[in-house]
């Protein structure tokens, strides 16, 4: 007998909300203050969830049960498949040599590490976010910095900072579609109203991301890339966005934001950065040495092409694997498997939804379509016009699995956690609690998309959760239902930095098993910060400029 989800089992909103944040508010605390490893942190944040839902919110145990396995499935595949095959396209590109050479070549066009980091975590990131997401960005943009010489925590915790701005038209417009879905919203209007948002963002955050990096005087000694950087890609992201759509806006704003930037270095160059600082930011030496590479210090086009090679295969790779109608053909080939414990048998109800709904719980194994697989071909057609084996590149692959072996498990018990608070309702008791702020609420919005991120790991489950609830909120009390529901979308883009997907990414791809904490403890405030001024901004919207609003 299906099992409906109880909001408010206290009778005290307030109570129920501050109960079913524990389980979250302990994985917090366990990773970022007491430096417990990741998944053992995972691990008792699930068995506290586990125990929240079934004795206080009277969650059947079988469902829990369920839920757990469901996340934790849904941990390694597509999530897992993507992060070990990111990794892999960047050993590839080790053992060949290239990255050395590749390396040079982005020293010999921004010799400075904080143009270094424009380029790569900002605008190389927001491509690959366009045209991929879920975690991929932060996986290459993280590796590509280790390998340019960073610290790991500074690498992964700037990658995590660039990684915001483009998130919400992230992989296609993934986010904005679903949440057209839900809301039964225009899309157009979603589309409008989420790019008359995050475009004062993106101007915003590569000046921010370089203060995090360096401080404010070495930041603002190189204000004019951020403000090429921000507003190149601002400015595309707001036109395509408002008079094309949702699908090609990363895209487009990232080629703007590299080619501005490259033409900007053509005429400028920027003041040294302090000693003491690159001294924070670099390692001495690298602890990957490629077995080849270039000795020219000159490089040839025929070189740079080399270099470039295995980025190239990513991003058309990636690209045409997004593609709506490659995507239809490749799908073809997935297997849809019900999850019998879980499908149509939890009821989302009132004030979630108008009437109960049963959640619609299916694994898709779409080994063909999916992410991963697409970085696992570019690995391999890379390595082979590198002039690698096919035994060789096997042996990468296996070294690959197993140099992430633990991380998988600790991404397994993230999304376990996840998915349990999802499907036990506590996280919507939680978002009850910010829709209940009455006239504050255009302030919270935002803070309720940044949660559901936070707790879920992507924008677009950010968007399935809590759209709809946004939707019913704004219009009882009179606001646009279009402004919050977009700002849910735009609110959940900086919850990105923190989420335990992203933090346990990062962590994979700098080599840092052990410490998350580190690195939620490098990304947290700038994640809270910039939240609360999309909430600013949102209720500026809402009560001092409307007119913004489509």
């Amino acid at each position: 007998m299906p099992w409906t989800q109880n909001y408010d089992p206290f009778g005290n909103l307030a109570v129920s909300a501050l109960i079913a944040a524990l389980p979250v508010v302990l994985l917090l605390v366990l990773l970022g203050l007491f430096h417990v490893r990741a998944h053992w942190a995972a691990l008792i944040g699930l068995a506290t969830a586990m125990s929240t839902a079934v004795l206080l919110f009277g969650m059947p145990l079988q469902l829990a049960l369920g839920s757990a396995g469901y996340g934790a499935l849904y941990g390694l595949f597509p999530i897992g498949w993507i992060v070990v095959m990111a990794i892999f396209v960047y050993e590839v590109t080790v053992e060949t040599g290239q990255f050395e050479v590749l390396r040079r070549q982005i020293a010999s066009i921004a010799k400075d590490q904080r143009l270094q980091v424009l380029l790569i975590a900002f605008s190389f990131g927001a491509f690959i976010e366009g045209a991929a997401g879920f975690g991929t960005p932060v996986a290459i943009s993280a590796a590509m910095l280790i390998g340019l010489g960073f610290k790991p925590l500074p690498a992964a915790g700037l990658a995590l900072i660039g990684n915001t701005a483009p998130v919400a038209f992230g992989a296609l417009g993934t986010p904005v579609l679903m949440l057209a879905e839900v809301t039964k919203l225009p899309l157009d209007q979603l589309s409008q109203m989420v790019g008359r948002q995050l475009p004062f963002f993106s101007l915003l955050v590569p000046f921010w991301l370089i203060w995090a990096m360096v401080g404010w005087r070495d930041m603002l000694r190189v204000w004019p890339a951020c403000f090429t950087a921000g507003l190149s890609f601002g400015m595309v992201q707001f036109a395509v966005s408002n008079w094309h759509g949702p699908w090609l806006v990363d895209i487009a704003g990232a080629v703007a934001s590299i080619a501005a930037l490259i033409l900007l270095l053509r005429f400028w160059e920027p003041p040294p950065l302090a000693n003491d600082e690159l001294e924070k930011l670099m390692v001495v030496e690298f602890d990957a040495k490629p077995k080849r590479a270039a000795s020219q210090e000159s490089l040839s086009q025929e070189s740079l092409l080399k270099a470039l090679l295995p980025w190239i295969l990513l991003s058309i790779l990636v690209s045409l694997w997004g593609l709506p109608f490659i995507k239809k053909q490749l799908d073809r080939t997935t297997l849809v498997v019900p999850v019998k414990i879980l499908n149509g048998q939890i009821l989302r109800g009132p004030p979630i939804l108008q009437e109960p709904t049963p959640e619609k719980v299916e694994f898709k194994l779409n080994w063909l379509s999916a992410t991963g697989t697409a970085l696992l071909g570019t690995g391999v057609l890379s390595g082979l016009l590198l002039g690698l084996s096919m035994g060789r590149i096997g042996t990468i692959l296996v070294r690959t699995f197993k140099k992430t072996a633990i991380s998988l498990l600790t991404i397994a018990a993230m999304l376990a956690l996840g998915y349990t608070t999802r499907f036990s309702g506590l996280d919507a008791t939680m978002g009850l609690a910010f829709a209940s702020t009455g006239i504050l609420f255009p302030f919270f919005s935002p803070l309720l998309g940044w949660l559901g991120v936070a707790l879920t790991g992507s924008d677009t489950s950010s968007n399935i959760l809590f759209g709809n609830l946004q939707q019913i909120t704004a219009q009882r009390l009179g606001i646009s239902p279009v402004l919050a529901a977009a700002a849910n979308s735009s609110g959940g883009v900086m919850g990105k930095m923190i989420d335990a997907q992203s933090i346990v990414v990062a962590s994979i791809a700098t080599g840092q098993k052990g410490e998350e904490g580190a690195i939620l403890r490098y990304v947290f405030f700038h994640s809270l910060a910039l939240a609360i001024l999309v909430g600013l901004l949102v209720a500026a919207q809402a009560y001092v400029v409307p007119s913004m609003i489509p």
